[in-house]
């Protein structure tokens, strides 16, 4: 059985990361990315294949020319309000390409996929924390792009036996223990980097998008998991799948939510430096609170949260900021 393993999306924060875990554990990673927000220097722990998932022959000549045991599909856009101001872009990316990729692998006979979605399928939720079976009702384009995709992968699990690993990200944050790589995104929209870079660079003013919405301090409040530990549910899921053949969908997240003013207070604390900030208007697609029930992935893979404490996913991502920017 091939240990090659394709990771669409590898060259970004999270692939890159997920590509030093499967090497770690005896897996054969090759990235296949455009480099749009992607970067050739995060590509550390495998091959290199640039290319588009829009492209249909390019990615079926990848899945041609190598055998590949599983595909690790994150290569998507990811931006809530750019999905919600130009949503063609992100149905034809998003959907278009997951799509050429599913048949590329069927065509191949490449039947088992971890997929890369979303807490932002579930929308507003009713309940808080959220589990897997809790109704979906995305309220931005992202969001519907993704659990679109989750559909189309279930109905080929039925019409064409392939096994799936649908994980479903709440807020990754954090770099890499050992300082390899970690979070740099163009532009960057991610709050826990743009509050380290607040409290260092004293010409930048964060913005605080709302600060009435139904909270103790009137922000919102999401569950952040940190990168790493994101990165090992894969190599979890990709063995349950080798070792079980079965499918499921898992949430990813601490099971602990963290306001945007709590994040501001704690960066201040171990920086020793004021944050400057501003508050502006709500954002379109935003909802109040967002935060994982992970009891399903402790139970389907084994899996449980080591480094997401607020303070170790701060630290890390501090020493990320000093190092490299």
């Amino acid at each position: 059985m091939s240990n090659n393993i394709l990771v669409t999306g590898g060259a970004g924060y999270i692939g890159s990361q997920i590509c030093k875990s499967l090497k770690n554990e005896g897996f054969n990673p090759i990235v296949f990315d455009n480099l749009i927000y992607g970067h050739k220097w995060a590509v550390k722990w495998g091959d290199f294949i640039k290319g588009d998932l829009l492209d249909r022959d390019s990615i079926f000549k990848v899945l041609e020319k190598c055998n590949f045991y599983a595909v690790i599909h994150l290569a998507s856009y990811a931006y809530v309000s750019e999905s919600i101001e130009n949503p063609a872009k992100y149905y034809r990316n998003n959907i278009v390409g997951a799509i050429n990729l599913l048949d590329a692998m069927l065509e191949n006979n490449v039947k088992n996929i971890i997929f890369s979605s979303t807490c932002a399928t579930y929308g507003a939720p009713d309940a808080i924390p959220i589990k897997e079976n809790d109704l979906q009702k995305p309220i931005n384009p992202y969001g519907s792009s993704k659990l679109a995709v989750e559909k189309i992968i279930k109905d080929y699990h039925r019409a064409y036996n392939f096994k799936y690993s649908i994980l479903r990200y709440f807020n990754a944050a954090g770099a890499d223990l050992d300082g390899e790589i970690g979070e740099y995104h163009t532009p960057e929209t991610h709050l826990i980097p743009l509050v380290i870079r607040a409290a260092f660079d004293k010409k930048y003013t964060l913005k605080i998008y709302g600060n009435d919405y139904k909270t103790t301090d009137g922000t919102t409040i999401r569950d952040y998991i940190h990168v790493v530990d994101l990165a090992n549910a894969h190599t979890l899921s990709l063995k349950k799948i080798k070792n079980t053949g079965n499918s499921f969908c898992l949430n990813l997240g601490a099971n602990f939510g963290l306001s945007v003013m709590q994040i501001i207070n704690h960066v201040e604390l171990l920086t020793n430096k004021k944050v400057k900030y501003e508050v502006v208007s709500r954002r379109v697609g935003d909802p109040t609170i967002l935060i994982a029930d992970n009891n399903s992935a402790k139970e389907e893979i084994g899996w449980t949260p080591k480094y997401s404490n607020i303070s170790q996913i701060l630290n890390s991502a501090i020493e990320w900021y000093v190092k490299n920017y």
